[in-house]
């Protein structure tokens, strides 16, 4: 991938629609694009949707277009032009100057501040007359007591734990006046939920208590280490068609080479001899059912329990899971520790079952999210915007999920013929509702849409349909066996030329109706400008479109060096709160340039790489990003011959306090390289520092096979399949020394910083909590976290250092278990690994690692060596000692972040060494 390229996707979010909008249009056009106009094209109205926009009394096209519209500008509050590019340059001078309204703490993680008793929840009354009596077991198992952490809604996307907490009915409410945060959820005596206010916009269509789902426990099936799961077999349609009632036994195999998703678990049956491929189980639920399954060689086999009426749809299935048991293997312990990552497994299944019509979180995180922004940030928006947004909540329920489940589809058209949802019953009567209110429009009506959309149209064919619309009226051979690509772009031609007059009425009858959300509702929810270039910067990249591409960079590059001062991108990160930068469009242009690096530089344009590169290091002066454009300017004036002016650059950026980590210590490493005699007659004074030799073990492992580009796969000690990593946890679990770990890289050590700093990350600390979707304070990730913090990081690491470090640890697990926290990963670690880790890594490391990570985390939340283990001498009262191993196979090496990390820990008193795995001779 290239670099740079993951970040920009993490900025644009998952939504990846082809925009169609001016600006759009204008990059992705062969003719000549003028870059100092490019601003006016979105300043207008977005026109109105051809052959099917709103009508002039709809909510997005009120008002008339002669009128300029204003907004409050959220750091000033002067108003300013609804203009993007035009709000765009104020904020961003406005984040440079540091002129910031103070704003009170709106978090859901933050309710240590606040005035309520903690001991409401936002579980369900186990006294509740409206929940049966297994409910009532098992709320009544989940003490107050042993889960504090049910004050806090869990609404993180990515935390599989809020999937059992239906978020909505415990929203919080917010008063707009005090602009505080009152209360999570109060139930009445009787069990019912007290009225909240809501926005004027809004109307509360979310009024029924919801339960949470219940795991069943284990069951036995005459001996007790055997686990009975019911689950699900999908992705029934990339698999062989099997008559599934014919269908004996059914088995679970680990799929290491599925490289689309290393916890893969492939569903096989024996099929006329054969091992056939019945699917998956569902992805989230083998994220925590794979690690079990190699942690402790699970068996599994099972039944089919009801065959569906589609063929493609997902199977139920019993899942029986043995575990292979050796004498002696069995303590109590490792069986505490599996039967904690099996409740995990259980909860995991219940989340991925279908859910009823009438629960989908989708549905309501969608509406959570319009319902914080009107309430929090109104004056961003006309009354015309607002008034359509807040059509939202008196849509009905198949409406709301029709739209949610579009809006997050590729698109940005849509075949009718293509769209089936379970949970949406009419889905006419849906598409109908949403057109009256003007969320959708309906395309395709006319031969002047259908000829704009041309393209589009072409690309929601199939292959077969291509196929005979190019055997019916191109040619009589037409193109069998050519690619899709290659077939569109076939007919594209033919219809420039006018071979076919009729070809565009036989697609548009191939292609029926379609829909697409409408303009108007797009530009509200989609309105920054320089997200825009971004996200048609990654869709030109995905399809090979090197001159959009370059369109893009053009474009960004105008922007950054034109339109924003030049005292704004020196000195906004020079404020004391740093952070706000990442908000500004000069943030994101920068982002578009820093992927267009590494375009050039794959084409071998070092010229044009060098270009880019210059630019953005003499612009942007304090950016954590300096690292990697002086890195890579070093390198591309090395490939263009000028190795003096690349040793210069690198030994400027050793002294840059903005570069750290693994790039500083590959600049160090380049000016010992390049500055030997007669260049440079002295060594650095940290050559020796950074030329430190790394201590190495190496084993031998027998591989499945030697292909290059294949993931490097061998037989472990119990002659299973394994990666490398697997196989070093076993070789050092026998021969290596009767060491227990895990393969963890940084995530345990994000997990520990995170339960042991909890109460500094979300100390009370003016304006780094601004919504209640936050998962950490927006400094974390800068210098201004240590600095705005520093007595209360400090006590919290002499704690550390005096040795209450356990201690610590399990307080903050057990009242804040299953919140939502940047970096913690709660069902990926148990409790007893943490403790255990903690105990035998030492005070005095622990407090170390922890002071790195809380002056820059940015720098060093990633890289940490692949193995954590340890081992405790006689008993668990005599201490332990603690390794850290990076693992590398036969075709791997250090990295440079690696390689800092490995330094920087051995000069924190770690044991630290590189395990290298090699084939067999024999091999």
């Amino acid at each position: 991938m290239l670099h740079g390229r993951e970040s920009l996707t993490r900025l644009i979010g998952q939504r990846r629609r082809a925009l169609s909008s001016p600006l759009a249009r204008s990059l992705r056009s062969k003719d000549d694009f003028d870059f100092g106009e490019a601003s006016s094209v979105n300043s207008k109205e977005h026109e109105r949707i051809v052959n099917g926009g709103l009508e002039s009394g709809n909510a997005g096209e009120r008002g008339s277009e002669a009128c300029v519209e204003w907004v409050t500008c959220p750091v000033c509050t002067d108003s300013v032009p609804a203009d993007d590019l035009t709000l765009n340059s104020h904020l961003d001078a406005c984040l440079a100057r540091g002129k910031k309204r103070k704003l009170s703490q709106r978090t859901l993680l933050q309710l240590n501040f606040l005035s309520k008793s903690r001991t409401k929840t936002c579980l369900i009354e186990a006294n509740n007359p409206n929940v049966d009596e297994c409910e009532k077991e098992f709320f009544e198992e989940k003490q107050l007591s042993s889960c504090h952490h049910s004050d806090v809604v869990m609404l993180h996307e990515n935390c599989e734990r809020c999937e059992s907490v239906e978020c909505l009915n415990h929203a919080p409410s917010y008063n707009s006046e005090s602009s505080r945060l009152t209360s999570i959820l109060e139930l009445a005596d009787e069990g019912a939920v007290k009225s909240k206010a809501v926005h004027p916009h809004f109307s509360s269509t979310f009024s029924s208590i919801i339960r949470s789902p219940r795991s069943d426990s284990c069951k036995d099936k005459g001996t007790k280490h055997v686990y009975t799961l019911e689950t699900l077999i999908v992705g029934r349609r990339f698999h062989e068609k099997i008559e599934l009632r014919h269908v004996g036994k059914v088995y679970a195999l680990r799929e290491f080479q599925n490289f689309k998703d290393d916890n893969a678990i492939k569903v096989l049956c024996d099929f006329q001899g054969f091992k056939c491929s019945l699917g998956y189980l569902p992805r989230q639920l083998a994220k925590y059912l794979s690690p079990l399954i190699d942690k402790y060689q699970l068996n599994c086999e099972g039944s089919i329990l009801s065959f569906p009426e589609h063929p493609l749809d997902a199977v139920p299935i019993t899942l029986y899971f043995q575990k292979r048991v050796q004498d002696g293997d069995i303590i109590s312990g490792c069986q505490q520790d599996f039967e904690s990552l099996w409740e995990n497994v259980l909860h995991a299944n219940e989340c991925a079952k279908p859910q009823t019509v009438s629960v989908t979180r989708y549905q309501k995180n969608f509406y959570l999210m319009l319902k914080d922004v009107l309430d929090n940030h109104s004056h961003l928006f006309t009354s015309a915007e607002k008034c359509l947004i807040g059509y939202f909540s008196s849509l009905s329920d198949d409406a709301q999920r029709l739209f949610v489940r579009l809006y997050t589809r590729k698109g940005p058209l849509f075949r009718l013929s293509n769209i089936s949802y379970k949970e949406i019953s009419d889905l006419n009567a849906a598409i109908h509702e949403l057109q009256v209110t003007g969320y959708l429009c309906s395309l395709f009506s006319s031969a002047q849409t259908f000829k704009y959309n041309m393209k589009e149209a072409l690309d929601l064919l199939t292959v077969s349909e291509l196929q005979q619309i190019s055997n019916q009226r191109l040619s009589k051979n037409g193109i069998p066996h050519g690619r899709k690509k290659e077939i569109v772009e076939y007919i594209l031609s033919a219809s420039e030329k006018g071979a076919c007059p009729l070809l565009q009425k036989m697609v548009l009858e191939h292609v029926g109706k379609c829909v697409m959300i409408s303009s108007a509702l797009e530009k509200i929810l989609w309105r920054i400008q320089a997200i825009e270039v971004a996200q048609i910067m990654d869709e030109s990249i995905d399809q090979s479109d090197m001159e959009t591409t370059g369109r893009c960079i053009e474009l960004s590059e105008n922007r950054l060096l034109t339109n924003f001062s030049e005292e704004a991108l020196y000195s906004v990160s020079r404020t004391q709160q740093q952070f706000f930068s990442y908000f500004s469009a000069s943030w994101v242009y920068s982002k578009v340039l820093t992927l267009g690096v590494s375009v050039f530089e794959r084409e071998h344009r070092y010229d044009d790489a060098t270009r880019l590169l210059r630019k953005l290091l003499k612009r942007i002066m304090c950016d954590s990003r300096r690292g990697y454009w002086t890195l890579r300017l070093s390198v591309d004036l090395e490939h263009l011959g000028c190795f003096n002016e690349s040793l210069c650059v690198a030994e400027k950026g050793v002294g840059d306090p903005w570069i750290r980590a693994g790039s500083k210590m590959a600049l160090q490493r380049r000016v010992i390289r390049l500055g030997k005699p007669p260049r440079r007659w002295k060594m650095p004074s940290y050559a020796d520092a950074v030329m430190q030799k790394i201590k190495e073990v190496a084993i031998v492992g027998r591989p499945l096979s030697n292909e290059t580009m294949a993931k490097s796969l061998f037989y472990g000690y119990d002659d299973e399949l394994c990666g490398v990593e697997q196989l070093a946890l076993q070789y050092y679990a026998e021969e290596g020394g009767g060491w227990v770990g895990i393969h963890s890289e940084s995530g345990i050590w994000m997990t520990i910083f995170g339960l042991l700093m909890w109460d500094v990350i979300f100390s009370d600390v003016p304006n780094v909590f601004q919504s209640i979707f936050q998962v950490a304070p927006l400094d974390l990730l800068t210098d201004d976290f240590y600095v705005m913090r520093k007595s209360s990081i400090e006590s919290q690491l002499r704690r550390i250092h005096e040795g209450m470090a356990e201690e610590m640890l399990i307080t903050s697990w057990q009242l804040h278990q299953g919140t939502a926290c940047h970096g913690v990963h709660w069902d990926r670690f148990s409790l007893s690994d943490l403790r255990a880790a903690v105990s035998c890594i030492g005070s005095h490391c622990l407090a170390s690692l922890c002071r790195i990570l809380a002056m820059d985390y940015r720098s060093w939340s990633s890289g940490m060596p692949d193995l954590l283990l340890w081992r405790f001498h006689g008993g668990d009262a005599d201490g332990g000692e603690a390794k850290l191993v990076e693992v590398k196979g036969p075709r791997d090496r250090l990295s440079e972040q690696q390689r800092a990390w490995i330094l920087t820990l051995m000069e924190c008193g770690f044991n630290t060494e590189v395990c290298k795995v090699t084939p067999s001779p024999k091999a």
